[in-house]
């Protein structure tokens, strides 16, 4: 019970905080002009978001600190070291997200770091990670629950991590693309690791892990109330793609990397339009859908945009239940 209550504590003044912040932090963007810029691809319907601030991603990052700077201040939890590996890759993407913003406001285009640079930067983040976590004497290991499988892959488990990495914050990233959308995935994606923590007993800090993954969850519900459409702030890469990189850590760190896919599933789904849009267009010189991500495709069929959101979070929902009955109950 007062694991229980401390995570809804958490969560709830992540929650309040988030909404109180984003009250305080809006009206600065605006002043100083940071707003989104737009790619000339995208239908009418999004050029009235021109001048909406982005980088709203610090909202429920400075939330999530502060909460949980608070709990520890009066002792309500550790910070353990697999927490603080956690950690280390939110701050990391933070600031990877951070530098891609500013130097996109700052040209006044979409040309922010490089793809070069990210990836230079994320796979230092990973080598990182990597080394955090054998140091904690973590076998690198590729584990499947259900089957009973541990496979031993040594050193390759580094390229591992940087891949799943690279791909969930690249995967949030791409989703994105819509009010909400991103936002509401990962709420309802940091709950179900929320909760799927709580029954790794065997991991050093899970509790701390849950209630970090409540409190972010808190704190990205605060950003949605100014998020949803029309939305009057953006997550901006500051936060897709912290919130993706650390899906992928918590994943890693609990052995849910296989339960992340199906966690994620929308997620996956976005990104694989994008990665078959370009093959096809390679191969073919045509493109398969009218646009990618998926769901600037449905844009263009006519559907809304608040119908296409309501949809993938369903579907995001769905797929958490699924991965709750199939790693906490079975």
């Amino acid at each position: 019970m007062r694991t229980l209550i401390l995570l809804l504590i958490g969560f709830l003044s992540a929650f309040i905080f988030s909404i109180v912040l984003g009250f305080i932090i809006i009206p600065f963007l605006h002043h100083f002009n940071i707003n989104q810029n737009l790619s000339i691809y995208l239908s009418e319907r999004h050029k009235t978001k021109k001048h909406t601030p982005t980088m709203g991603g610090i909202i429920f990052i400075i939330s999530s600190i502060v909460i949980l700077t608070f709990f520890y201040i009066l002792k309500k939890i550790d910070l353990s070291y697999n927490l603080f590996i956690v950690l280390f890759t939110f701050l990391g993407y933070f600031l990877i997200g951070f530098i891609d913003d500013y130097l996109i406001i700052k040209r006044h285009n979409n040309d922010g770091l490089s793809e070069t640079q990210k990836l230079l930067y994320q796979a230092i983040i990973a080598v990182v990670f990597f080394l955090l976590f054998l140091r904690a004497d973590n076998e690198p290991l590729l584990w499947i629950h259900s089957l009973h499988i541990k496979l031993d892959i040594g050193w390759f488990y580094g390229l591992f991590i940087l891949f799943v990495l690279v791909a969930s914050s690249n995967a949030v990233n791409l989703t994105d693309g819509l009010d909400g959308l991103a936002g509401g995935l990962s709420f309802i994606a940091f709950l179900t690791f929320g909760v799927l923590s709580l029954n790794t007993g065997w991991l050093e800090g899970y509790l701390e892990i849950s209630l970090f993954c409540f409190v972010l969850a808190g704190s990205i519900l605060g950003f949605l109330f100014y998020n949803v459409n029309p939305a009057k702030i953006f997550m901006g890469d500051t936060g897709s793609l912290t919130l993706g990189a650390t899906l992928g850590s918590i994943a890693i760190l609990t052995r849910h990397e296989l339960l992340l896919v199906l966690i994620g599933i929308v997620f996956v789904i976005e990104t694989m339009s994008c990665i078959i849009q370009r093959y096809y267009y390679k191969l073919t010189k045509k493109r398969l859908f009218p646009m990618a991500p998926i769901h600037h495709s449905l844009e263009k069929m006519g559907w809304k945009e608040r119908d296409i959101v309501k949809l993938f979070w369903t579907i995001g929902l769905i797929a958490a239940i699924v991965a709750l009955i199939y790693g906490v109950w079975l």
